[in-house]
């Protein structure tokens, strides 16, 4: 049984599960030897779901290459943290560097995929995700560059608001990262690849419904031939 359109369900994913799944999920398309940026909040949780034997470093704004696992409780580091200033740990071979080093290696193009939160994408694949409108913020960051020179960009993120409202837009409402830059989105419902004709669905996170994802999508899909059931 899936979610309906109702709301119900027969069963309830946690959020943190919901969270550390679509983490799992983006980390199936990191491949051996990338370097690869995380933002903050479920980008940040990638690292955790990695093979042991998967040889990737991960790139900080703030002067890091070679980030590892989340630190176990009471083993944090105060020295040592990501560009969200959260704690991190490092791999063999990680390596510091000052922040002026860390943009000119994302502007340089030598980013293979960004993985980001998002606030809206539209169909087209144009990212808002700096600012919503009367919130203070210290202002656009690396969000620009990272969004417009990595290789390739992944968006994670809920695929409704706090108000239940799609996230996944026609046209973006709030304030541009940058336009036509997103690859892949994934959301606790689904996956979905921006092509040249918009929005395709190839992957449905259980207990969702094919029917569920289009319902709470504000802007049309198309649906693969191939479609993806993702359970557990």
């Amino acid at each position: 049984m899936g979610l309906g359109i109702n709301g119900e369900s027969d069963r309830v994913v946690n959020s943190y599960d919901e969270r550390n799944r679509m983490a799992m999920r983006a980390a199936e398309e990191i491949r051996e030897g990338m370097i690869v940026n995380l933002g903050i909040g479920i980008p940040s949780l990638v690292p955790n779901h990695l093979p042991k034997q998967l040889q990737v470093m991960f790139h900080a704004e703030n002067g890091i290459l070679g980030i590892g696992e989340s630190p176990e409780k009471g083993m944090e580091d105060p020295t040592l943290c990501n560009a969200g200033g959260f704690p991190v740990t490092i791999v063999s071979g990680a390596s510091y560097f000052d922040s002026a080093t860390a943009f000119g290696m994302i502007r340089s193009g030598y980013l293979d995929i960004t993985i980001l939160g998002g606030l809206e994408v539209s169909q087209k694949g144009d990212l808002a995700n700096w600012i919503v409108p009367g919130k203070r913020v210290p202002g656009i960051g690396g969000a620009m560059e990272l969004a417009k020179k990595a290789k390739r960009v992944i968006v994670l993120m809920n695929h409704c608001n706090k108000k239940g409202e799609s996230k996944i837009v026609k046209e973006c409402t709030l304030p541009l990262t940058a336009k036509q830059c997103v690859d892949l989105i994934i959301t606790e419902m689904g996956v979905l690849k921006v092509n040249e004709r918009g929005l395709l669905l190839t992957e449905v996170m259980a207990p969702y419904q094919i029917q569920d994802v289009i319902s709470k999508t504000n802007a049309p899909l198309q649906i693969s031939d191939s479609i993806k059931v993702i359970d557990g």
